[in-house]
């Protein structure tokens, strides 16, 4: 029943020096704050392992990390481009596909929102510094805690209805960023510079993605938090 908390799969993030899975607390802390209970899914290409993964989870956290190979959307690898970990596009894309053919709730961050665009038939790019002009630095440096640029939220969005505002002063860490919009996702946030920011999918549950950390906003963030406590009572 509704007195259950929801158990959310949070995709691990690869450590190509120590060879190992990790995860930043921030994924973890902002699930448990609002009422669910995180759980750090393995690393695997196994559909059947996936499959049993995917029934016991109520909803999936798509988290930040590495480059998404550009054989996804069909381009071909830039010198510019950073490490890709093809285990976890692979991973991802099985996920992804089953969320949206089973209606179950997905929030992407960062990468997430990359990867959501990329599956959906859109493109990104590579590297935004050599690819995209603007005065906006979407590279800051610690602490992430902290606006650095600001998004404007479309109308008639979720997010809108999420967070109530027409602006979010949001922190950036990213080099790449979405270019085409897949056919299949609406923009609900575009940064002072032009880019898309955040996504949904119509007719879905709950699926959206943001390209700025509120997994490093929420404590100081009334918006950010929402947005996470929506996905969550989306279940």
């Amino acid at each position: 029943g509704r007195n259950m908390k929801p158990i959310i799969g949070v995709i691990p993030l690869w450590d190509d020096e120590k060879e190992s899975i990790w995860m930043l607390p921030g994924y973890m802390d902002v699930l448990e704050n609002n009422n669910a209970i995180p759980m750090i899914l393995p690393l695997s290409t196994c559909k059947e392992n996936l499959d049993k993964c995917f029934e016991l989870v109520d909803g999936i956290l798509f988290t930040g990390g590495h480059d998404i190979n550009p054989k996804l959307y069909n381009q071909k690898k830039k010198d510019t481009c950073g490490l890709q970990c093809d285990r976890r596009d692979e991973m991802e894309k099985y996920l992804f596909e089953k969320s949206i053919k089973n209606n179950k709730p997905i929030l992407g961050i960062c990468r997430g929102i990359q990867l959501f665009n990329s599956l959906l038939g859109g493109t990104l790019y590579q590297d935004l510094k050599t690819e995209y002009k603007s005065n906006i630095n979407h590279t800051m440096e610690k602490p992430y805690n902290r606006g650095v640029h600001n998004v404007n939220v479309l109308e008639n969005t979720i997010l809108h209805k999420i967070v109530g505002v027409n602006k979010l002063y949001v922190n950036s860490y990213h080099h790449q960023a979405i270019k085409d919009l897949a056919p299949g996702l609406i923009a609900n946030a575009i940064s002072e510079d032009g880019l898309i920011e955040a996504v949904s999918m119509p007719n879905k549950k709950f699926v959206m993605a943001v390209q700025w950390h509120p997994e490093f906003l929420w404590k100081d963030s009334e918006e950010n938090n929402l947005i996470i406590d929506e996905f969550i009572k989306s279940i």
